[in-house]
């Protein structure tokens, strides 16, 4: 999914501006593209890398790296030996269409996985709800899922169609969440309808293999004749919360539905200007509207 190189390279010059700021965890249960370690390979030891080693939450993403390393040596000695040279590359740079090229490729959901084709009738019985009005619907649709370990949201379709249109071109955004710890920060990618989220360390040890981590789907049927979008989740729980999650959710809404122009030409400048995207302004953006604080813990 995640293009390997120039989102390593971001990782890579985050790492070591701001070393401490990044929290990891160990990866999903499912790639996004075929190619996860096979558990049959035998295990063995390994070197810890000094830069690596530096960072207080290695320990989470050890197993990760040693997976890497036994299912692809040499890309894993690939990576080490270009440690230094991706420290120059600016923070956000990456290939749209290799995202793309990986999204379209078959997905398998794994045990406790994400749902490939979720469509809005496996969830509604659509015939039954033609009658019904756009807010009736609405409130049907967060009163099931007030029930889920999940988060859901009604988007007004006028808001959905500024996010969506933002979205074509501007794919791409590093999303923060607020850990006692510091910062962690999530890579989403839309796809279709779909944004997919995965924390941005994930990227530089798995690559184009980074799972996702959490999804959001959008369903657009009733738009047209109800005025509203639907929104749910598919998360792998033992690293994404359901409260992480609502706030990566509500901060799409801030970034791409913004009115402040201010805020929105964050995303611009992570995807078409990179080398002047500042994460820090993500932070602060963050903080000034509030949207985080209740995430600090799990």
């Amino acid at each position: 999914m995640w293009d390997g190189e120039k989102m390593a390279a971001a990782l890579v010059q985050m790492s070591c501006l701001y070393r401490g700021m990044l929290a990891v965890r160990a990866t999903g249960i499912r790639p996004l593209i075929p190619g996860l370690v096979p558990s049959q390979f035998r295990a063995f030891s390994m070197k810890k890398e000094p830069e690596m080693e530096e960072n207080p939450y290695y320990s989470k993403y050890e197993e990760k790296i040693r997976k890497l390393r036994r299912s692809k040596p040499q890309e894993y000695k690939a990576r080490l030996e270009k440690r230094s040279e991706v420290k120059t590359e600016p923070l956000g740079q990456c290939r749209q269409a290799e995202f793309v090229k990986y999204m379209e490729r078959e997905l398998v959901a794994g045990p406790g996985g994400f749902t490939k084709d979720k469509t809005l009738g496996s969830i509604l019985n659509l015939d039954m709800i033609q009658e019904k009005s756009g807010s009736e619907i609405a409130e049907l649709w967060m009163q099931y899922f007030s029930k889920k370990d999940t988060i859901s949201a009604v988007v007004p379709g006028s808001t959905f169609d500024i996010i969506f249109g933002r979205a074509k071109s501007y794919p791409t955004f590093l999303y923060t969440l607020p850990q006692k710890e510091g910062y962690e920060f999530f890579v989403g990618q839309w796809a279709g309808h779909e944004l997919h989220f995965t924390s941005l360390i994930n990227v530089q040890t798995m690559g184009a293999n980074a799972p996702s981590q959490l999804i959001l789907y959008h369903y657009t049927d009733l738009q047209k004749d109800k005025g509203i979008v639907l929104m749910t989740a598919e998360m792998d729980s033992k690293f994404v919360t359901v409260h992480q999650a609502q706030c990566l959710a509500n901060q799409v809404q801030l970034f791409y539905g913004s009115q402040r122009l201010e805020t929105f030409r964050l995303v611009e400048t992570f995807n078409h200007q990179p080398a002047e995207f500042k994460h820090m302004s993500v932070i602060a953006e963050l903080e000034q509207s509030g949207v985080g604080p209740a995430v600090t813990t799990k």
